[in-house]
């Protein structure tokens, strides 16, 4: 397994045979430390030139840029990094059409090969990324149906003196260890890395209703407002899933959005999190939740106003990287949640007027 994650991270691929073969698809953290490189390779080769220095400026400039963004953004983006290969080829023209002093020294002649190298890997990366997002595009699981069905069809009936609830979710759901936070109970974890409110309602029959719950809380949205996704969109994305658990009598509950923070950028520079989720629309996006529940009478789940700070960011010791939560933060959130599915459940036997005054927010 070790040795997997190794040739993995060296953009290596095993043949049927167990033999290694390199990848033209670099990982992300690969693909960061090459762009990182060139741009050395750019800035070092202008002190051998000195022509470059003004006519190579803007290009360099940009490649600078793009390295930011790059690092910045969640998983690989292709556009990010066509604008990156772009400035690079351009920067390698213009090293062509200026004269270089003579002699020439070995060491810029050295790193002029080594970044004319690195140009060629990265569009080798940029295809293969391109040829994996068509793939992605084409794939009929887009959902990942997949990542749970024989874990559903093990599952089996839930026990009806110990009511069961799936956390539907992405990671933040998906990286909770519910058995160890909630012991002896009854609770499912379907959450999937990465996905987005269109996804989980996809799976929301699979994932959700055939298992027969009593509820289901779900945890979503963050990876949309990174992506870009519409607020409208993502309100009736989760409306969506409020109709589709109303209609099979499962309870939905509905948790706020997390709060992010920038606090930890210095260890990595992805983890500058309020560039793509931004924390002005997590609490409007909150608000709307929060709102949703008002108007139809289901749980707010309030994790935010627990890890929030004075500041509107995540508190720094609840998460590592300013967006998953460490076991620290999953201690502040399990309470929260159990006090709203406890509550939730005991609902499922008490009358119409009992359960009109227990609603409420946690």
């Amino acid at each position: 397994m070790k040795a997997t994650v190794v040739l993995v991270a060296l953009g290596l691929v095993l043949t049927p045979g167990g033999r290694a073969q390199q990848s033209a698809l670099l990982n992300v953290q690969a693909a960061n430390q090459l762009f990182e490189r060139t741009v050395q390779l750019m800035e070092s080769t202008t002190v051998a030139v000195p022509g470059l220095v003004r006519a190579g400026a803007p290009v360099l400039e940009n490649a600078r840029q793009a390295l930011i963004t790059l690092q910045a953004a969640p998983g690989q983006n292709s556009a990010l990094t066509y604008t990156f290969l772009s400035n690079a080829r351009a920067y390698l023209a213009l090293a062509d059409s200026v004269p270089k002093p003579f002699p020439f020294p070995e060491q810029a002649r050295q790193q002029f090969a080594e970044l004319r190298e690195s140009v060629d890997r990265i569009e080798s990366h940029f295809r293969a990324l391109l040829d994996q997002k068509e793939a992605q595009v084409r794939n009929p699981d887009r959902d990942n149906l997949s990542r749970y069905a024989e874990a559903n069809q093990r599952l089996g009936p839930p026990d009806p003196n110990q009511p069961r609830v799936v956390f539907l979710g992405d990671s933040i759901t998906d990286g909770w260890r519910l058995n160890e936070y909630f012991s002896g109970r009854d609770f499912v974890n379907r959450g999937i890395s990465g996905q987005i409110t269109g996804e989980m309602l996809g799976r929301m029959k699979a994932d959700v209703i055939d298992l027969k719950p009593v509820a289901v809380l779900i945890l979503a949205g963050t990876n949309d407002i990174a992506r870009g996704v519409a607020i409208r969109t993502i309100q009736n994305n989760l409306t969506m899933i409020a109709d589709l658990a109303d209609y099979h009598k499962i309870k939905p509950l509905f948790a706020s959005i997390l709060p992010v923070s920038d606090y930890h950028k210095d260890k990595n520079p992805l983890f500058e999190r309020t560039k793509l989720r931004q924390p002005a629309v997590i609490v409007n996006l909150n608000i709307w939740i929060r709102e949703l529940c008002r108007q139809r009478g289901y749980t707010y789940v309030d994790y935010f106003s627990k890890m929030v700070d004075k500041a509107g960011y995540m508190q720094a010791e609840l998460a590592d990287d300013g967006l998953h939560p460490n076991s620290m933060g999953y201690r502040v959130m399990a309470p929260v949640a159990l006090e709203a599915i406890n509550r939730v459940a005991g609902e499922q036997k008490a009358g119409p007027q009992q359960r009109k005054k227990r609603l409420g927010v946690f």
